[in-house]
This record gives structure tokens, C-alpha cells and sequence, in this order.
């Protein structure tokens, strides 16, 4: 069977990671601009002010993206560069960079997906209280009106949060991302509630103002619990796990999508973090659960779990010297078959994919090319689990590769390298890698290509 006749081959990118022109065209601060000024809060001291020079960079990004082939691609808009104090005045120039932007891929027949929230949150909304302020629903829902407004008569398809448990709990509990807080839990909890309440308020924003027929998702982080072992009990556990919540933490999925998808926050939550539940308005929950289109999800990588000898499930041991990326993340392609399934069982809404890659260690070599043999290697086994779940029914529409190019990695800096086109930071210059190549082909067949091995 493989992949559908109109399954989308996309891949994505974020604002602050590939944009730079930080202080330019008018744009106001955003959290990560502030961040990257704190004395070690990113590798070597790097920023986002350069990065890739998407801003000035775009018209050749998109032709690199056409010899790609790419169908798709999924980036962010700026909400400072927008709108630089994150309310009222908006900036002309700013918002014309995705106009801009959006012609450019519709000129090179590549279909734009927006995500409206991609952690760079406006400084001067921060000052006045950033999620933890109820009224940031409302700023956001301004927010998407205005670039709604003005980018929906070629832009139809919409992401309104991504990864709301890394701004949460990486900013706002551990205090390791922007805006660099270590809040009590019911604090962060608040904050959450709110930021999901901005997604509902968005979701109905582009309802209300959208000019073409729009689909409309979110993009959470997906944790992702694997069978040990193919057989009922495992996968019974793995299920269970899944949508379980066992720590007072931001890592799990049922808390930041069941209310999204069932209008509910889940039961075991609620027991988990009791007192630290915030009280909120019993309405609220009706905005926050709008009719989706798809079920976006962020999967990397996943746990295997097992029933344990004192007859308890938990997670199984993983291997010595087990295959790991330069983030530290395991190589378990497995993750991209139970994830969609599972998420699919309880949510009932299409799955796409608006993050899956790798992160490598590469180099320009002698022979002026970029050979990421391990990366066409992670890319196959991965996309091989996603066909399995496609031809045993989950409903999967589409998958973007993280990422189209080397960029600024949050705390990292530029010492990760998740693209599939190479960027030196000094020169600008862009280098398609090997597995550039190698999806070009996976994208031309339709996937037909991912059963031949071959690494350029």
C-alpha cells in the first residue's frame, strides 16, 4: 500500500532558530532575545541575531527548498516582529517578511504551513506577565488575527501552539529555555491552562477570519511508550503509558491534549498535581476544545516498557552502548509507528507529522559535499515504522523533517546540527547534505525509493 497519493512531504523550520535580523525592520524582543544575553545561558554565547540569515535569505532558501522537492513547508512567524510590543501597533515591515515569504514558496509551488507560536514569546508582554497574565489569550488571539488577516488568502493550513510542554516546562519550571523561570508548579500549571486557552481563541480567529477554506492543528510534544517486546501484555503497558501522567512535571501528553481533543483535563492529572491544579473558569474548557482538523505531534524518539519481575510495569532497561543522536536522544524508530497509532486510537484525528530527525555532526569533506550517512540511515528506519502504521490504518497525512537547515538549537546554540542542508555561519553558505538528496528521492517516489539503501 505505502503512503497516500496526496501524503505531504514538507520540512520545517522556527523563526528565532533561522530568521537573524533580530534588531532589524522594526521588530520588537522577544524572551529569547533577552535570554541569549545571559552569561552562560547558551553554548559559547551564541544568539539568534544572524543565525541563518533567513530574513534577508528567503528567495534562495525557497529554490533550495524546490530542488529539495519538498511539497510542504512548515515555518513560524515571529509574534514580536509583528507586532513589537505583542499588542496593537503592528509592524508593517515585519508582517510583510511572510508576505513576502508566502509568495515566495507559492511561486516554487510549496504549499505554506504556519505555526503561529514557536517559543518567541514578545519581551514587552513578558514584563507584563507573559502566560501567567489570563489576558495572554487574548493578546495571542489579536496576534493571530492579524497575521490571519493578512497571510490566509494563500495560507490554509495553521498550527497554533508547538511544543507547549518544552516553553512550559523548559522556560517556565526548570528554567533552562527562555524565558529562563523556575516558577512552583501551580504557577506553571496556570500558565499552561492559559496557553491553551490561546490556542482555542486562535483556533476560532482563524474560523472567523480565514479567506480560503483552513485546516487548523497543533504541534505538542510527543512521549512516546514503546512494547519491550511485540506481544498483548507490553503493548497493553505501552498503551497505558502513554496516556498516563506519574510525575508533577510538563512531560507527558494526556495534560496538554486531552483538553485540546476531549474538553477535559484527565482524571489522573488532576489526582497528580492536586493543589496545584489552578482554579480557572468552568467555560474555559469550551473554548480551549475547538474542532481540529489534524492531530500535529513532534516525535523524536520513544521508551520501551515492559512489566517488570515485581509485576509492576515500568520502563525496560536500555541497552549499553545503545546508538544515540548528538543530543543524547536514542535511535528508536519504533516511535514513529506506536506513537501515530496510539495518539490515533484516542484522539480519532489525522495524524501529521510536524517534527521527526536527527541531529548529526557534520562537515564540509574534501570533496566540497556533506555526507550524513547516519541521518539517511535514521530517516529510512523511521519512515519505514510510519508506512507500517499507514498500512495497518492510522490515518497519517503528512511529514515534515526537522529541519530544512542547520540552525541556532536553543540552549546548543550551534553546536547541533539537525538539517539536511548544511549552513556555515561565517559565509552564509548553503550546502544540500547527502540526505537532501536522498529525500529528494523519498519525495519524487513517494516513499517508493525508502526501500533502497543508498547513502550518496
Amino acid at each position: 500500500m505505502g503512503f497516500p497519493k496526496d501524503f505531504v512531504w514538507g520540512a520545517a523550520t522556527s523563526s528565532y532558530q533561522i530568521e537573524g535580523a533580530a534588531y532589524e525592520g522594526g521588530k520588537g524582543l522577544s524572551v529569547w532575545d533577552v535570554m541569549c544575553r545571559k552569561p552562560g545561558a547558551v553554548w559559547e554565547g551564541n544568539t539568534g541575531d544572524v543565525a541563518c540569515d533567513h530574513y534577508h535569505r528567503y528567495k534562495e532558501d525557497a529554490a533550495l527548498m524546490k530542488e529539495v522537492g519538498l511539497k510542504a513547508y512548515r515555518f513560524s512567524i515571529s509574534w514580536p516582529r509583528v507586532m513589537p510590543e505583542g499588542t496593537e501597533k503592528v509592524n508593517a515591515e515585519g508582517l510583510g517578511f511572510y508576505d513576502k515569504l508566502v509568495d515566495e514558496l507559492r511561486a516554487n509551488n510549496i504549499e505554506p504551513y504556519v505555526t503561529l507560536f514557536h517559543w518567541d514569546f514578545p519581551y514587552e508582554l513578558y514584563c507584563r506577565g507573559g502566560w501567567l497574565n489570563r489576558q495572554s489569550s487574548d493578546w495571542f488571539a489579536e496576534y493571530a488575527g492579524v497575521v490571519v488577516e493578512k497571510l490566509s488568502d494563500r495560507v490554509s493550513n495553521w498550527i497554533t501552539l508547538n511544543e507547549p510542554q518544552c516553553f512550559m516546562g523548559l522556560g517556565h519550571l526548570d528554567g533552562i529555555h527562555a524565558p529562563a523561570l523556575k516558577l512552583p508548579l501551580s504557577d506553571v500549571l496556570l500558565a499552561a491552562h492559559n496557553s491553551l486557552l490561546a490556542h482555542g481563541k486562535a483556533v476560532q480567529v482563524i474560523r472567523s477570519k480565514s479567506k480560503s477554506r483552513c485546516r487548523v492543528g497543533y504541534a505538542p510534544v510527543g512521549v512516546v511508550m514503546m512494547p519491550a517486546v511485540e506481544n498483548r501484555v507490553d503493548i497493553r503497558i505501552a498503551r497505558g503509558a502513554m496516556h498516563s501522567i506519574r510525575s508533577k512535571n510538563c512531560w507527558n501528553n494526556t495534560w496538554w491534549m486531552d483538553p485540546v481533543f476531549l474538553g477535559r483535563y484527565p482524571e489522573e492529572g488532576l489526582n497528580i498535581y492536586g493543589a496545584d491544579v489552578p482554579k480557572t473558569d468552568p467555560a474555559d474548557m469550551e473554548t480551549i476544545c475547538q474542532p481540529l482538523d489534524f492531530f500535529g505531534v513532534n516525535i523524536y524518539h520513544g521508551y520501551e516498557v515492559c512489566m517488570g519481575k515485581d509485576g509492576k510495569p515500568g520502563e525496560a532497561p536500555r541497552a549499553v552502548g545503545r546508538e544515540l543522536t548528538t543530543m543524547d536522544w536514542p535511535i528508536t524508530e519504533s516511535a514513529l509507528y506506536w506513537g501515530p497509532k496510539f495518539f490515533y486510537e484516542r484522539y480519532k484525528k489525522p495524524v501529521i507529522i510536524t517534527e521527526n530527525g536527527m541531529s548529526n555532526t557534520d562537515w564540509v569533506a574534501p570533496d566540497g559535499r556533506v555526507h550524513d550517512p547516519q541521518r539517511i540511515d535514521f530517516l529510512q528506519r523511521y519512515l519505514w515504522a510510519l508506512r507500517r502504521a499507514i498500512e495497518e490504518g492510522v490515518d497519517i497525512r503528512g511529514y515534515f523533517l526537522w529541519s530544512l537547515m542547520d540552525n541556532f538549537e536553543w540552549t546548543f546554540g550551534f553546536s547541533r546540527r539537525f538539517g539536511i542542508i548544511y549552513v556555515d555561519y561565517n559565509t552564509q553558505q548553503r550546502i544540500l547534505k547527502d540526505s537532501a538528496y536522498w529525500y529528494r528521492d523519498i519525495i519524487a517516489s513517494n516513499g517508493d525509493a525508502l526501500d533502497e539503501a543508498r547513502y550518496g
